[in-house]
């Protein structure tokens, strides 16, 4: 009776069926007294097994070891001295106060250690998220600091949110490839480049209205003779102290200690008082609760697609480059689900658009990471640092701040990358090298576009590609292999013409197809055609019409059309088609050898 008392309150209270699972564990064992004490532990571990589906995080906190903290609490501060410095760099690129950069690097942290299915990595923004964000508040016409801005951003985070979650829930996590690698490396060179031009004003200490990159490109060198020297020579200063400790000292923390030796300079020297801009003002405390405005859901959807597609596909890469060889891959709709809630939480708390970052994640994962816990730990320092030290970093020069950014944004411009895609093949130089000019031409919102299509027209380029090939037989096998030179050996039978393709057969590549096929047919002239339909995986419906032509012409031709080694799926397709009735049984084979011994055992009759 106390079971079923336990069980009722457990569904009329779903919230606390978590905790109830204990203690109804605990009562079901003094009821079945033939279950042991093993069996006790898998009835405890179920429950758990069961949310995990739900909530990842319980997946990895079942099994933690105390001795991964080792790993976790360095790994997590470590992260730390990496995502506070570029945390507020990236709120300078999206042209937002630098506290939302650090309120990014709080909460996105916290959802995605309870949601997220890979364990290192670090979830706060990223570059090419700050800057398209950063696009569509300018394209918006939201500007200035004010409240509007505020509100304009975290209604971009929602929508970025609210797009990743209708898209896990339709199970799109295929879109992780939706760009390909050759035209990602062209996007983010692009953004890369955009972002250090934008960024060398502040190393100059000259101020322009900014505009597009060749507009940028074009205020600089006119503005150079009304340069600040002394901002010229701290920023080179930090530049050199980034990229010194970087190349020479890669376990030193560059970003903050450049960030603190900046600090330490301004206070020393006073360098406000030698026309030296500081970053002014950084809010401190924990941020307040912001709703989102529906009525600039219109102006904002079209940039929320653009970086929901960027963000997933970050963190994607981010997650899979970085996972330990006993580790689980990242799920990409659980993982959609996870950025989802990380944007539409952080939403409420003054974020900007949030996503997986490779830099933090690289360093996490370098300093032991075992799982999310040092994300939590990343989090904690992140919340000291505006609790305790907002007043000590409105003294950062913004030379500083600005040679922050531009090092790790000339770094997506990977030059080597280029060079690998052109060794590997011309084409896919060409369509990273268009996705590059698409960026710097047309904005990183348009160049998004630009990206997409690109990869669409090569994923229809590469799928068209398939040629049409004549099989000859491997002698005494039952293998069948594109006719060669290099085989002069292999056999072929007069009269029978054996062809094959590969991929699907589908409307935009069928015509290819058999304009190929009617070359070895008018080439060497058959009585049986037969294609080998093994590396076929199906057949569209405008394919499987021509097909049906294609076989009547052929009988107008004196030549009979065979397929052998059909897939189940399309085979079940012809069969219920025309084509299948007009074929028959005696015209489809299990094989090839099957076909073969057909046409052998007919050609004595003929």
């Amino acid at each position: 009776m106390r079971v079923s008392r336990i069980r009722m309150r457990v569904i009329l209270f779903p919230a606390f069926a978590h905790a109830c699972v204990a203690r109804r564990t605990r009562i079901e064992w003094s009821v079945h007294l033939n279950c042991s004490m093993s069996d006790t532990s898998t009835l405890v571990a179920l429950p758990a097994r069961r949310f995990a589906r739900w909530i990842p995080s319980l997946e990895w906190l079942r099994v933690y070891d105390k001795n991964w903290l080792r790993g976790d609490l360095p790994a997590g501060l470590t992260a730390a001295s990496v995502v506070v410095p570029q945390a507020m760099a990236y709120a300078a690129i999206a042209g937002l106060p630098l506290v939302v950069g650090l309120y990014t690097g709080l909460v996105p942290l916290v959802v995605y250690a309870v949601m997220g299915t890979s364990r290192p990595l670090s979830v706060t923004t990223t570059s090419t998220i700050a800057i398209l964000t950063g696009d569509a508040l300018h394209e918006a016409a939201f500007s200035g600091g004010n409240k509007d801005l505020l509100t304009a951003t975290v209604t971009l985070a929602f929508l970025v949110g609210l797009t990743l979650l209708v898209s896990s829930v339709l199970r799109l996590g295929a879109l992780a490839s939706l760009i390909s690698d050759p035209v990602l490396i062209g996007f983010k060179a692009g953004v890369g480049l955009t972002i250090v031009i934008a960024q060398i004003p502040k190393l100059l200490g000259v101020h322009f209205p900014s505009g597009s990159f060749f507009h940028n490109l074009a205020s600089i060198f006119s503005h150079i003779p009304q340069a600040s020297a002394p901002t010229i020579i701290l920023g080179v200063a930090m530049l050199a102290i980034l990229i010194g400790l970087e190349q020479f000292v890669p376990r030193v923390p560059a970003s903050l200690v450049t960030v603190a030796v900046g600090i330490i300079v301004s206070v020393a020297l006073g360098l406000e008082h030698h026309g030296i801009e500081l970053v002014g003002n950084v809010k401190g405390g924990l941020p307040s609760i912001t709703l989102s405005n529906p009525s600039m859901f219109r102006s904002l959807w079209p940039a929320a697609l653009g970086i929901a597609l960027i963000s997933f596909v970050e963190t994607i890469a981010a997650g899979q480059a970085f996972r330990a060889a006993n580790e689980p891959l990242p799920d990409p709709n659980k993982e959609l689900c996870a950025i989802a809630l990380c944007n539409l939480v952080g939403s409420l708390f003054q974020n900007m658009p949030s996503g997986g970052g490779t830099s933090q994640t690289a360093v996490n994962r370098t300093a032991g990471a075992r799982t999310q816990v040092a994300g939590l730990v990343t989090s904690g320092v992140v919340a000291a640092v505006l609790l305790f030290l907002a007043p000590v970093v409105r003294l950062m020069p913004q030379a500083t701040l600005a040679a922050v950014v531009i090092v790790p944004c000339a770094m997506m411009i990977r030059l080597q990358a280029f060079a690998a895609v052109y060794r590997f093949r011309m084409m896919e130089f060409s369509w990273a090298i268009a996705s590059f000019i698409g960026v710097v031409l047309l904005g990183t919102l348009r160049g998004i576009i630009v990206a997409v299509l690109l990869s669409l027209l090569a994923l229809i380029y590469h799928s068209n590609r398939w040629p049409v090939v004549v099989l000859a037989r491997k002698p005494g096998t039952d293998v069948f292999r594109p006719v060669s030179q290099k085989h002069p050996e292999d056999e072929s039978f007069p009269g029978l013409l054996m062809l094959r393709t590969e991929g699907m057969v589908h409307f935009a590549n069928v015509r290819r197809i058999f304009d190929q096929i009617w070359t070895f047919v008018n080439q060497y002239k058959p009585r049986i055609l037969l294609f080998d339909c093994s590396a076929i995986s199906d057949f569209e419906y405008s394919a499987l019409q021509i097909l049906i032509e294609a076989d009547k012409k052929l009988q107008q031709a004196g030549i009979t059309l065979w397929l052998a080694a059909l897939n189940p799926e399309p085979l079940e397709m012809i069969k219920e088609s025309d084509l299948g009735k007009a074929l028959g049984p005696t015209r489809l084979f299990f094989n090839l050898e099957y076909a073969v011994e057909a046409f052998k055992a007919q050609s004595p009759q003929r």
